[in-house]
Parts: structure tokens; sequence; C-alpha cells
């Protein structure tokens, strides 16, 4: 944590997010992502970060699956990055709201055409009586699209993380860890947000 990006979290996000793409050998924008239905009871599951701008973090999912319920109904969440290898975690927790249609249009465009297929024809979270089923239905949105575009499902868009609260934790001997907070000075949602900084015990 270098002085000059003690002040921005996202600068040092960039910066720790670059080392972990370079020393991380599978995935290294893989998040935890906590989340809870309108009573509060939690759930969390991996997800992978697809995207970071001034005002959050974005991810993609079904929004008929069992995360995306939660989120519905209670548009706040948590997200943990862990990379054992540089022995560094972040801890980012904000309110929660959908991407544009627009962005949501250009990120499932970028997607592989099977994976958009694949989007069309999983019922995310739901029962599934055997993997025969599932493919069955992959033929049936494969057969549907032939070779033309295959569009964004109206069940499938991307949210993004407005954090309010951003840690970042460094491993040191004896278990004497590093820990910097940022906190949110303003409860906007316009970019560039304002910061309060501090250092926590271990």
């Amino acid at each position: 944590m270098t002085a000059d990006n003690q002040q921005d979290p996202f600068a040092l996000f960039d910066a720790w997010m670059a080392e972990a793409t370079a020393s991380e050998s599978s995935d290294p924008n893989a998040m935890a992502l906590a989340t809870a239905d309108a009573e509060g009871r939690p759930s969390v599951r991996m997800v992978l970060l697809k995207g970071v701008d001034p005002r959050g973090f974005v991810f993609y999912t079904n929004t008929e699956s069992y995360k995306g319920g939660q989120l519905g109904a209670n548009p706040n969440a948590g997200l943990c990055f862990h990379w054992k290898s540089l022995k560094r975690q972040i801890r980012i927790e904000g309110a929660v709201e959908r991407v544009t249609e627009t962005e949501a249009d250009a990120y499932f465009q970028s997607r592989p055409r099977d994976s958009r297929i694949g989007a069309w024809a999983s019922q995310q979270s739901r029962p599934l009586e055997g993997r025969w089923e599932l493919e069955k239905r992959v033929a049936q949105f494969a057969a549907k699209f032939g070779i033309g575009e295959v569009p964004r499902p109206p069940h499938w868009t991307g949210f993004r993380v407005l954090p309010r609260r951003i840690e970042f934790w460094q491993d040191r001997p004896f278990r004497l860890h590093d820990r910097l907070l940022f906190e949110r000075a303003d409860d906007g949602t316009a970019a560039p947000y304002r910061w309060t900084t501090a250092k926590l015990y271990p």
C-alpha cells in the first residue's frame, strides 16, 4: 500500500488486481458474493468480477436465480477477494443496482456464443431432473437461434455494487496484519466518491 493510492480505494484495487492477475494461476477476478433475503438470511457463492468503474464493481447473473431473488428482495451485497499467492484480501460492502440495458447488452454480446445459448437454456437454481434435461434445452435453443444473433434473455443482466466500505488486508508475520479501511463520506451515487480512511487492529 503506497502513499500515492491510500486516498483512492479504486486506484489501490486496480494495483492489487494487476498484481493478482500476474500471480494467480486461475481466475484472479473470482470473488465471494454475499447476499441476504428480505429476512436477512445470508447466502454466499463465488462469482467473477466483470467490470470496475468509478461507481462500483460489476458482475452478471440470471435474475431468476437464487442470488437474483435475494438481490431483488434486499439490494445490498458483500464481496471478498482473496489472493493466496499474494496473501491479500479485499472486502467490499454496499448497495446494489442493476447495470443499464446498454451495458448488459454489450457484455452479453461479448460472451462466447455457447455461453449466450447457455444463458437461455439454464433455469438457474431450479431443480434439474438430469444432465440430459439441460443438454436437451441447450439443443433446443441452439436450433432456435440457428446461425443468427443470440439476444440477451430478459432475465439476464448485471449488478453493480456501490461500495460504502472497502477494506484492504495484507498478511504480516505473527498475525500482525495490515488493515486499511475506506468508508464513504457521502451518501450519493455519483462518482467520484469522498472517502475517509482508517487503519484497523488486525
